[in-house]
């Protein structure tokens, strides 16, 4: 474990903790069962941490205690279940919208729900097309729209534009009272708030729900994460008390593991705003540094706007990929630069790929060539033979 650690490059997990200081709370099985805001009977719990990790998060993301509802969920799948269940409930015959690029688990949800959903496609960027969803949202103008938004896509790191989205929707003819959006923000969701460049991203402007995961840019040893709702919409979900556990039963997970939220709300303490602006402003200053390191040996790299996702040619060899734990989808695979990446990380995975590419394109192998990624990260990015000259600071395949 120690050793994947030291070459963990391809998801988006924060490997840089330390809670040994929280090791005797390891003695208690926590179990947060029910509504956090009620409680329950099980009084081995964390709610009032739970509740402070809520708030917490209701502050960054503008809405007030009185508006909202929410809770610790197991991560990022069961935000966007409950989100896309918040949106179906409130619109019963409403159509799901997500981009191609979405995280996999908003296609499950729809099949789960049994909801029609219209896989919309993405620019270069990996971006949701918003002609293509304007489109899409002409052509079903009769039904309510619910719309998965990406704040953060899973392989590019994209984001999609709330505000032309919003747009798209009053072009469409679409009220307030015909639309729900939810905003999948698994990793950037503690990103975007604290880079002063990007666009608001909040309760201010009509969103139903956003999600966000503990595990990934806080870290944590758990998966877990943060899902919160406008308060009137939970009415839609709520059920009677259940006796049992003394509360009501309006979460998917029903009893959730509470040591995570003692672990997210010590790690919140712990960094403040500051420390985590600083820990942002670093994942991007490595993420470009990775990008143009990739472009000087002739390797072709995307990195979109405000994000700590590199994108690049997918590796030839398998074993070179599991050993960096690079996550990859057909042509292209990519780096997230988390705060346990250093640079010296990036220069050996650099200089291993770069090695490693040389055997893949010379010696035996003369007939391959570098592929071409201009349709994957555009045309601008590409390092292949053909495209290579529009890459600035590009020296070409580079072998010692």
């Amino acid at each position: 474990m120690s050793h994947t650690r030291d070459h963990f490059l391809g998801y988006p997990t924060n490997l840089d903790f330390n809670y040994d200081a929280l090791g005797k709370l390891l003695r208690f099985h926590l179990n947060n069962a029910g509504d956090p805001f009620i409680g329950s009977g099980y009084s081995l719990n964390s709610n009032p941490f739970e509740l402070c990790v809520l708030h917490w998060f209701a502050e960054l993301w503008k809405i007030e205690k009185n508006e909202y509802w929410g809770y610790m969920t197991t991560g990022g799948t069961e935000g966007n279940f409950h989100g896309i269940l918040v949106g179906r409930e409130l619109h019963t015959e409403g159509i799901i919208y997500t981009s191609c690029d979405s995280h996999y688990s908003v296609m499950k949800v729809a099949r789960l729900l049994r909801v029609k959903c219209v896989v919309v496609g993405t620019l270069i960027s990996g971006e949701i097309d918003y002609n293509q969803l304007k489109k899409s949202l002409l052509a079903n103008k009769d039904k309510p729209a619910i719309i998965n938004l990406n704040i953060g896509t899973t392989l590019k790191g994209a984001i999609d534009d709330l505000d032309l989205v919003l747009q798209s929707l009053e072009d469409c003819g679409f009220t307030q009272d015909r639309f729900y959006i939810h905003c999948d923000a698994a990793l950037f969701g503690m990103m975007v708030p604290f880079d002063g460049r990007a666009a608001d991203i909040s309760f201010k402007k009509p969103i139903g729900s956003i999600t966000t995961s503990g595990h990934k840019f806080l870290g944590c040893p758990m998966p877990c994460g943060i899902f919160i709702t406008r308060l009137r919409h939970i009415d839609f979900l709520s059920s009677e008390k259940v006796e049992y556990i003394a509360s009501k039963d309006n979460t998917i997970s029903g009893s959730r593991g509470g040591h995570a939220a003692i672990f997210i709300w010590y790690a919140l303490n712990k960094k403040g705003f500051k420390g985590l602006q600083q820990e942002v402003q670093e994942c991007i200053k490595k993420a470009i540094y990775l990008r143009d390191s990739l472009r000087y040996h002739g390797i072709g790299a995307l990195l979109n706007k405000f994000s700590n996702t590199v994108v690049f040619e997918r590796p030839q060899d398998d074993a070179f990929a599991r050993k960096w734990s690079l996550a990859s989808k057909g042509n292209i695979s990519h780096v997230v630069v988390m705060q346990h990446v250093s640079q010296e990380m990036l220069d050996s995975f650099v200089s291993e790929f770069v090695k490693n590419r040389c055997a893949w394109y010379q010696g035996n192998n003369k007939q391959m060539k570098p592929p071409c990624v201009s349709e994957d990260i555009g045309a601008e990015n590409c390092a292949c033979a053909f495209h290579k000259t529009t890459i600035s600071g590009n020296v070409g395949l580079i072998c010692e």
